[in-house]
């Protein structure tokens, strides 16, 4: 649930320290003006994908949504979710493809990569992936992000800590720094021959 208006404003000095705007997670639509004063960027998590007040709350703002897909959901589902948001006037909205649940139980979801062109091929919005949260290992991290620039993805969504095993939270599923510096590198040069830029 988070520290409240005081993590907020922690998230807000860094953000404003280290030069990068602040995403964060709000979980009901009596957040949202407060959220709204400390975050750049809305994230509505995979559990509240179709929170439907919460999605026209998010959608009254003029702040950028990051609206991720629930494990149990359909692509369909996840575009008539954002326009939820989009019906209420905000056309700032990210999609974030973040895997789902199937029998297999060697990650914690299955990355669903071709999400990402059908997505591509019934709408306007981008669409990013998650592949810290869809597989909940380290060590399938870089090729899935790989993976998710192939398959067209606008960027990527991926958990980094300096010290995992004392993360308060998601540390099982960061990559350390370095890790994730030397995949960037790699997800730029692929992103270059796919014509994009990261």
């Amino acid at each position: 649930q988070g520290l409240g208006e005081a993590g907020l404003k922690i998230l807000e000095e860094a953000g404003h320290r280290h030069g990068m705007p602040v995403v964060t997670e709000v979980m009901d639509p009596r957040q949202v003006p407060l959220v709204e004063r400390y975050a750049d960027m809305f994230q509505i998590g995979a559990r509240n994908m179709q929170n439907f007040d919460l999605l026209k709350e998010v959608g009254q703002t003029r702040k950028p949504v990051l609206l991720k897909r629930g494990m149990s959901a359909t692509v369909k589902d996840l575009l008539m979710s954002a326009e939820y948001v989009l019906s209420e006037g905000n056309a700032s909205v990210v999609l974030c493809e973040r895997g789902v649940r199937t029998f297999e139980d060697s990650t914690r979801n299955m990355l669903d990569l071709s999400a990402v062109p059908n997505v591509k091929g019934q709408s306007h919005l981008p669409i990013i992936v998650d592949p810290s949260h869809a597989t909940g290992r380290p060590d399938l991290i870089p090729p899935m992000a790989r993976a998710s620039i192939a398959a067209g993805a606008d960027g990527v969504h991926i958990e980094v800590h300096s010290c995992p095993e004392k993360a308060l939270s998601d540390g099982p599923q960061a990559l350390l720094p370095e890790q994730y510096e030397m995949l960037c590198r790699d997800l730029r040069k692929l992103a270059e021959v796919m014509g994009k830029r990261m």
